[in-house]
């Protein structure tokens, strides 16, 4: 029997955007390293947050940045925009999620440079219930034995994956 994959925050951001890129992540399937937007991601966190980076890998979560305020303990996500706020929202209270199991409380806050904002996050059990079902989500996706179908969604056009999905036979 296969092993049960391990759930990463970039699994929860990606299940809710597109499962089909998720079973590939999830089946390390690499994505085109050189695309634009995987090398704009890049620049974005060396660029504005280089000498404040403070990425920490716990289990199998990678959190940006941790910071401590006035006795808290503040998990940070960075996104380029914030088009998929939703998803990064979810991955953000994935990790708050692990550190809260772990016996940490932290608050999560979501930036978002490029567009001089930032969101604080709070997790809540409204939002334990609903990660509950992303991680079986992505548990159940993780077993099928090919991808899913692909579908046209507006996230297409900027996937590193797009010509594996869409190339021409």
């Amino acid at each position: 029997m296969e092993e049960e994959a391990a759930i990463t925050g970039t699994y929860v951001w990606y299940y809710l955007i597109c499962q089909r890129e998720t079973w590939l992540m999830i089946h390390q399937i690499a994505p085109d390293e050189e695309e634009e937007n995987i090398e704009i991601g890049r620049f974005i966190h060396e660029y504005r947050y280089g000498k404040a980076k403070k990425e920490i890998e716990v289990g199998t979560i990678k959190v940006d940045q941790i910071a401590n305020h006035n006795g808290q303990l503040v998990v940070k996500e960075i996104k380029k925009t914030s088009k998929f706020k939703r998803s990064a929202t979810y991955q953000l209270l994935y990790y708050l999620y692990t550190f809260k199991k772990m016996g940490i409380s932290a608050k999560g806050e979501l930036r978002f440079p490029e567009e001089r904002r930032k969101e604080d996050v709070v997790l809540t059990e409204a939002a334990i219930e609903k990660l509950e079902e992303i991680v079986n989500g992505i548990k159940r996706l993780s077993t099928f034995p090919v991808p899913p179908s692909p579908k046209k969604i507006t996230f297409c056009r900027k996937c590193a994956y797009r010509e594996f999905c869409w190339a021409e036979g």
